[in-house]
């Protein structure tokens, strides 16, 4: 196993994604290649002398979080996120882990690595914690205006992945939408819920965003823009609650107690709501495996989104969504 790591990507890069790299080999055993410039990258990994499970391949660019995506990725052929997706191409690592700009990643996957047949964007799914488990948000900021279609395309892409990577059997798809009711939602939902009514999917219907939590559904589909805000306002809501709690329960004797006394759930609840548990998203739908971090992405995310990477290639999640995609294509000829 080998994960291809953006050393130059995220708003701390290098340093916090190296020391990420480093856990992830020492702790899980698996092959690192750090991308990026050499010297920076030399310079962050310190005492930490490279090793027969880390490596270093040199490049001269990166792009930075601002600047265009396409435009980068086309002008910039060194770029660390371009150049690590050619060696995934080539055949030389398996995955590709990045923090940085999140557009500038599904352009270079996309170009050196091509779409998954049926699939017209590619999509980034992020896995949320709901009352009766794993819930499924696809997209959450890779494509900010879609067609029907593609939002079709984003439920079954997501559906073959909560099936072969995080074992549900028959997820059901909700579609995010500002009422349940079939008539409710602009033009681009109504449409979408047409598709969706058509094919052999666990179609339940339309969700409002206070479903997300409920677990009543696996699966919620919604374009980029909302998606990338539910996501945001979602970690930050964690955040802002974490630290209530524990303001609330610092401010007194009897707080301190009940902290004492019950900081294994509280342990364990913060691990649930925590997104760096997962350390990142998947790309689903392009010929390969890439994960998607967080701009400010701490030591630890990265570490998970490495074990990640590594997960999906030996759950060969990409032979899965492309089986997946033919089969729906040949039994509802939706896509």
């Amino acid at each position: 196993m080998n994960v291809a790591v953006d050393a130059m990507g995220g708003d701390r890069a290098p340093g916090v994604i190296v020391e990420g790299a480093v856990q992830a080999s020492a702790e899980l055993g698996i092959h690192v290649t750090l991308v990026g410039n050499e010297e920076l990258v030399a310079e962050a990994l310190g005492s930490h002398e490279p090793t027969d499970r880390i490596t270093l391949h040199h490049c001269k660019e990166f792009i930075r979080m601002d600047e265009s995506p396409l435009k980068a990725v086309r002008h910039k052929r060194e770029a660390s996120i371009r150049v690590a997706f050619d060696l995934l191409k080539r055949g030389e690592v398996d995955a590709v882990v990045s923090a940085g700009n999140s557009g500038a990643t599904l352009a270079a996957g996309v170009l050196s690595l091509g779409r998954i047949k049926g699939v017209d964007r590619p999509a980034i799914a992020s896995i949320f914690p709901g009352e009766k488990g794993r819930v499924v948000v696809i997209d959450v900021g890779a494509n900010v205006d879609c067609r029907p279609p593609q939002l079709f395309q984003f439920g079954v892409l997501a559906h073959a992945f909560a099936i072969s990577c995080l074992g549900m059997e028959d997820p059901k798809i909700g579609l995010l939408s500002i009422g349940e009711e079939g008539s409710k939602g602009n033009e681009q939902v109504r449409q979408t819920r047409e598709l969706f009514e058509r094919s052999r999917l666990n179609f339940f219907g339309n969700v409002e965003g206070r479903d997300i939590f409920s677990g009543d559904v696996q699966i919620i589909v919604c374009d980029g823009f909302v998606g990338n805000v539910a996501l945001k306002v979602t970690e930050g809501m964690a955040e802002a609650m974490t630290r209530l709690l524990r303001r609330e329960l610092e401010g007194s004797i009897g707080g301190r107690a009940a902290f004492f006394l019950g900081r294994r759930p509280l342990k364990n609840f913060r691990r649930r709501i925590d997104y760096e548990e997962y350390g990142g998203a998947p790309l689903l739908g392009i010929n390969g495996v890439a994960i998607v971090c967080h701009g400010g992405s701490s030591e630890r995310a990265i570490k998970n989104a490495i074990r990640m990477a590594a997960q999906y290639v030996k759950n060969r999640i990409l032979e899965k969504i492309t089986s997946e995609m033919k089969a729906l294509k040949e039994e509802s000829g939706v896509l």
